[in-house]
């Protein structure tokens, strides 16, 4: 609420992306980790088999485990069972995984690129990236180098999840429909 909070008091400044990149964080955190668990704890508290979308995804080891336990599981559960499973039978695993990436890329293409006018792509890129690094951790070479566990794998996680971000939330989303929203914000706030 902080990070979003300060967002909305900068949002005037000259460097929209720095702005909107914090306002998004704050806005993500407080969705992902506020809202949404709030929302499982009312669910479950009536009685209704909701767990939390998030499952401590800091404490991921490695790709595999971010996407599989730790992140979205919701959205994980309905293209596991509606997408890859399918998949898998008829293409094999790996092919399975990629056209999971591939669709979680579009679908995000879909909500972030197409309303931000721009960026065509790029959050495809890093979900098939994503889809990629799954394989490698998989792989002869991944398992060699420890890249599924310890701390090789965490680190692995580290970089491929945060270092091409800006592919998922590229500029064009951050200036064009971040930093507007946190503009409105500051004006009706």
């Amino acid at each position: 609420m902080s990070l979003l909070g300060m967002a909305t008091g900068l949002a005037e400044l000259p460097n929209k992306l720095a702005v909107g990149w914090l306002g998004m964080v704050g806005m993500i955190l407080l969705l992902h980790f506020g809202l949404f668990h709030l929302l499982s704890c009312w669910w479950r508290s009536r009685g209704v088999d909701a767990p939390p979308l998030m499952n401590a995804p800091l404490l991921a080891r490695s790709v595999s485990e971010f996407w599989g336990r730790r992140w979205n599981g919701a959205f994980r559960d309905l293209t596991h069972r509606f997408l890859f499973r399918t998949l898998a039978v008829r293409i094999g695993a790996a092919w399975a995984v990629m056209i999971g990436f591939l669709f979680s890329g579009l679908v995000h293409d879909m909500v972030i690129s197409y309303p931000a006018g721009g960026g065509y792509g790029w959050p495809t890129a890093y979900f098939l990236l994503q889809g990629s690094a799954i394989l490698l951790e998989r792989s002869w070479l991944g398992k060699r180098a420890s890249l599924h566990r310890g701390w090789q794998g965490r680190a692995f996680a580290a970089v491929v999840l945060v270092a091409p971000i800006a592919w998922l939330f590229h500029h064009w989303f951050v200036e064009n429909i971040i930093v507007p929203m946190l503009l409105v914000w500051k004006e009706i706030g």
